[in-house]
């Protein structure tokens, strides 16, 4: 397999400027709004969400890139699940803005229930161009199960 280094430098691009912009809306109230919730038992420290999140950005800059640069099947939409894997990237920017921007919490439980459907159906149209893109995008939709988990259980410790 020859690697396409500028398709594969684009979709790491595109998947890291989402990350960008949600940090943008994460580091305006991670330290004092946040700071003051009440939270659950289960919330991981603080320093775990960066490390995370960025092993999860790489991942789906390389899914990305494997849908992008996979053979054309017949019946096969490539460009259907490219636009539900922008799709669920544009959510995914909206929660921080919502959550930490703008301080929502039940807004951003909204936006996080919509996500978690939109990956599960980038999933299931990435697996059918290829399982190792779809398999990539797992452990993405387990944190953002669990972070779902998590906006819930923010929002009945802090109506």
């Amino acid at each position: 397999m020859v690697v396409n280094t500028k398709k594969l430098l684009v979709s790491l691009t595109i998947c890291f400027a989402a990350e960008g912009a949600g940090g943008l809306f994460t580091a305006q109230s991670v330290g004092t709004w946040y700071r003051s919730l009440q939270k659950p038992a289960f919330t991981p420290p603080g320093w775990l969400f960066g490390p995370v999140w960025t092993l999860l950005y790489f991942m789906m800059g390389i899914s990305l890139y494997l849908i992008w640069t996979a053979q054309q099947d017949a019946g096969v939409k490539k460009d259907f699940a490219g636009l539900i894997f922008v799709v669920q990237l544009l959510l995914n920017v909206a929660w921080s803005a919502v959550f930490f921007g703008m301080q929502s919490i039940a807004g951003a439980l909204g936006i996080i229930l919509a996500l978690w459907v939109a990956i599960a159906v980038t999933i299931h149209q990435f697996r059918r161009i290829s399982r190792l893109a779809s398999g990539l995008l797992l452990p993405y939709w387990a944190w953002v199960s669990f972070a779902t988990v998590l906006n819930f259980a923010l929002w009945k410790l802090n109506p």
